[in-house]
């Protein structure tokens, strides 16, 4: 007994086969290659730093030593930080807008509908502040004026570093030759002073 199906595959007139079906094979193709490729939106920012070399943090991440490039997925505020020895440090909160092509609704065009990639490359510089350098016989008067307790003037740019009139007791001083280091009565003597 003959099936239909060998009938066909003997013949050569199975679907698929012919001028007609390989238009059809093609066209399959074609459309799955445009598929695949159809609508990409690459995102990337780049930090740098003036001077370079700050370690950089993008929302509570780090993502490494400046200039540094990171790909994101979306747009909003971003949180970024800069830690570097001998700089203050800096915090800023960095809006990144979308291009264009990225509002809605043409972002859906652009996202699955367009051929190729879109590339997004978003740059960020930020100047970091020399850190004070406060002289050694200034930071030594301050000390000696704390352990003390009497009043000292803070230091500049750093705030609130003056000690407040509603502080405890003195402390003691650091333990050097034993001495303890905790809250000492007005009455009782400290060792080596």
């Amino acid at each position: 007994m003959i099936y239909p199906s060998s009938t066909c595959r003997a013949t050569g007139a199975y679907r698929g086969s012919g001028p007609r079906g390989r238009l059809h094979r093609v066209l399959a193709v074609v459309l799955v290659a445009a598929g695949l490729s159809a609508g990409c939106v690459e995102r990337e920012m780049t930090i740098r730093s003036n001077p370079p070399g700050a370690l950089a943090y993008v929302d509570g991440y780090q993502i490494g030593i400046t200039p540094i490039t990171t790909p994101f997925l979306y747009y909003g505020n971003r949180e970024i930080r800069l830690v570097k020895d001998g700089c203050e440090s800096l915090k800023v909160i960095q809006p990144v807008r979308p291009p264009w092509y990225e509002v809605p609704p043409l972002d859906f065009v652009s996202e699955n509908l367009l051929p190729g990639k879109l590339r997004d490359q978003q740059t960020f510089d930020y100047p970091l502040q020399q850190q004070a350098v406060v002289p050694s016989d200034q930071l030594l008067g301050r000390a000696e004026a704390l352990r003390r307790g009497t009043a000292a003037t803070p230091l500049p740019g750093v705030p609130g570093n003056a000690p407040s009139p509603q502080a405890g007791p003195a402390l003691a001083a650091p333990p050097v030759g034993g001495q303890p280091l905790y809250p000492l009565p007005p009455s009782a003597p400290v060792a080596g002073g």
